[in-house]
């Protein structure tokens, strides 16, 4: 079973706007499996899109389309897709019931912009019927069609959640379908595929999908079979060898963050956890609490910008600042041992650098990050450098800082430099 991808919107085809919902989904699909012959991007013009749709239909077992499903002016793709199917629109009551839950919840008047979400072509099926995030999907001549937001996270979570799971559940072949996702930190695609292609392929029906997700990697490996206890069985294995190249790196598997890993991590052995940002600007004090129970071990963080502040706030010394500046290993180190002390906490995690776009030098140029970690027995610090804008710098920085722990935790080495 085959099938195509479109994308809609002009921030595509105008080169404004990476089309990584294409990717994604192309790569969660080739990864279980299935082939993609196509992904075609169209701006938001009715025409273009007929078009694209009526072609996709002709030639595919499946069509995946992205974008145009929101309350604006130029979201027209439930619209288009009646005219071009010659589906009359009609009015989803289940979807027009969550509009008004909406609305209601946050106190706000129904608009006709509003309204027009619940207007889908005739014979839809609502994905995700009782959640915020919707799309729609439909059967034309015997090829099943979904429409999913644009918006990207919603887009993978209604892929991952239902689109996917009802396409495999459709195809004919080997019954029996598992997937595993493995997670990485700290290595890039090259490094990945090095350590990989030494991988012993004992079973020729194993998948492997390799896909980037910012700042992360994730490896898939899939396989179907005849029976599940097969199936479990030799996912095991294949996970095992996985897992023993690329050892450390793996930091969770499934839907897991790595802010949620290092929280349990925290929880399991009883430990507590302050933070001192600068470069950062808070980012990890609030990837620490997007999990429920943060509490338990984490005791808070400052926000130390200026140079004034890690001394006043920190008790780092102004002389090291003078003579070493406030990207150092030196520094980082006594804010990290700073933070630890001021609020009493068994690990004070700690980072400084220069995230740009301006303010870097030859010495130090944009993307330098020093991260410091602090324990009852000694004070770690390493650099980094870090490439790209200034908020991936900054996510960058702080997914490593959370690494740092995690690998403190599991006695793992640390990898300054990379």
């Amino acid at each position: 079973m085959h099938g195509e991808i479109i994308t809609i919107g002009n921030e595509l085809i105008s080169g404004r706007t990476l089309d990584l919902n294409g990717w994604y989904a192309a790569g969660r699909l080739t990864a279980s499996g299935l082939k993609i012959t196509g992904i075609a991007a169209v701006g938001d013009n009715p025409e273009e899109v007929t078009k694209a749709l009526k072609m996709a239909v002709e030639k595919s077992g499946f069509v995946i389309v992205t974008g145009g499903l929101g309350s604006t002016e130029d979201d027209m793709t439930n619209e288009i897709v009646a005219d071009a199917l010659n589906r009359p629109l009609c009015l989803d009551k289940q979807m027009f019931e969550q509009i008004k839950s909406y609305v209601a919840a946050r106190g706000i008047e129904m608009s006709s912009s509003l309204e027009k979400m619940a207007w889908m072509p005739e014979g839809s099926k609502i994905l995700n019927p009782r959640g915020n995030v919707c799309g729609f999907s439909l059967v034309e001549d015997k090829v099943r069609l979904y429409f999913l937001p644009g918006v990207p996270d919603q887009m993978r979570y209604l892929m991952d959640r239902y689109v996917l799971p009802e396409i495999l559940n459709h195809v004919k072949t080997l019954p029996v379908l598992r997937q595993r996702i493995l997670k990485l930190y700290g290595l890039n695609e090259p490094g990945m595929a090095e350590i990989l292609k030494d991988l012993p392929r004992k079973n020729e029906n194993i998948l492997l999908g390799f896909y980037p997700h910012f700042p992360e990697n994730h490896i898939t490996i899939s396989l179907r079979g005849q029976d599940e206890r097969t199936v479990m069985r030799e996912l095991d294995k294949a996970e095992q060898e996985v897992r023993s190249l690329l050892g450390p790196y793996i930091f969770a598997s499934g839907v897991e963050s790595m802010e949620e890993v290092v929280g349990e991590k925290l929880r399991n052995k009883g430990l507590t956890i302050s933070v001192a940002e600068s470069c950062t600007g808070g980012l990890i004090g609030n990837l620490l609490t997007n999990t429920p129970g943060s509490s338990n071990y984490f005791m808070g963080g400052l926000l130390v910008y200026s140079n004034q502040s890690k001394i006043d706030l920190l008790n780092v010394s102004q002389e090291v600042i003078e003579k070493k500046g406030a990207v150092s290993d030196k520094t980082v180190r006594e804010m990290a041992e700073g933070v630890k002390k001021r609020i009493g906490t068994d690990i004070g995690l700690a980072v400084t650098g220069i995230a740009g776009p301006e303010g870097g030098s030859r010495e130090k140029p944009v993307g330098t990050v020093h991260i410091g970690l602090s324990t009852d027995r000694e004070t770690f610090a390493g650099k980094y450098r870090f490439w790209g804008t200034r908020k991936q710098i900054k996510k960058n920085t702080a997914i490593m800082a959370l690494d740092w722990v995690r690998r403190y935790l599991n006695g793992d080495p640390f990898l300054p430099g990379l």
